[in-house]
């Protein structure tokens, strides 16, 4: 039975163009997986805690070593590690936030990111997360296509790209949905806005 990680950033709801894409992703993935799971991990409603000493800490120690406070920290490191590690297939709806990923993205990263658990050290070595794809919905209000001025600008892509290789997830998948500031303004909706980026979603959705 396929399983799906459905990894969602966008404070939005109804309003987020990262969401609706995503939720055309997970209905064609359906599609495709009628005996498959999907597991939702809301980056919006279930806030996660940024990184601290007792985390930092207790990673490089064995775990009759770790106190009641380092235990509480790498308790929802290893609930997020453990739903990646049982997915076949990631999906990320996120927002551009100043060019790169919001706080709550980066959190998950970081919590997801350990030595010996999903990557094995320096950069060069390969990460232990194998077997795995990943799509990446990207809603942007400005438009950062490859061939564009601003692309040079979208930071997020690439980081994106970067720290999943680095823990060993390298077919990696991102659909940029740029020009969201129009619905912000009211020029269009969310639905005629998400519209000319559903074929792309869709087809990604193998």
């Amino acid at each position: 039975m396929p399983t799906l990680l459905n990894i969602q950033s966008s404070p939005r709801g109804l309003n987020s163009i990262s969401r609706s894409l995503s939720h055309d992703f997970v209905t064609a993935w359906q599609t495709r997986h009628p005996d498959g799971k999907i597991v939702l991990r809301d980056l919006a409603e279930d806030t996660l805690p940024y990184v601290g000493v007792p985390w930092i800490t207790g990673i490089f120690l064995p775990s009759d070593k770790h106190t009641p406070e380092m235990q509480r920290a790498l308790a929802v490191s290893d609930e997020l590690i453990a739903e990646l590690l049982s997915a076949d297939e990631i999906l990320i709806g996120t927002p551009m936030y100043n060019f790169t990923v919001p706080a709550n993205l980066k959190a998950w990263i970081d919590l997801i990111v350990r030595p010996r658990v999903t990557h094995s050290g320096p950069p060069e070595r390969k990460g232990l997360v194998l077997g795995k794809t990943c799509k990446i919905i990207i809603a942007s209000g400005g438009t950062y296509d490859q061939g564009l001025p601003a692309a040079a600008s979208d930071y997020e892509s690439g980081y994106l790209k970067r720290i999943l290789a680095f823990i060993g997830i390298t077919e990696v998948e991102v659909i940029l949905a740029g020009n969201t500031a129009a619905v912000s303004f009211g020029s269009t909706t969310v639905e005629e806005h998400s519209a000319q980026f559903r074929p792309a979603v869709l087809a990604s959705a193998r």
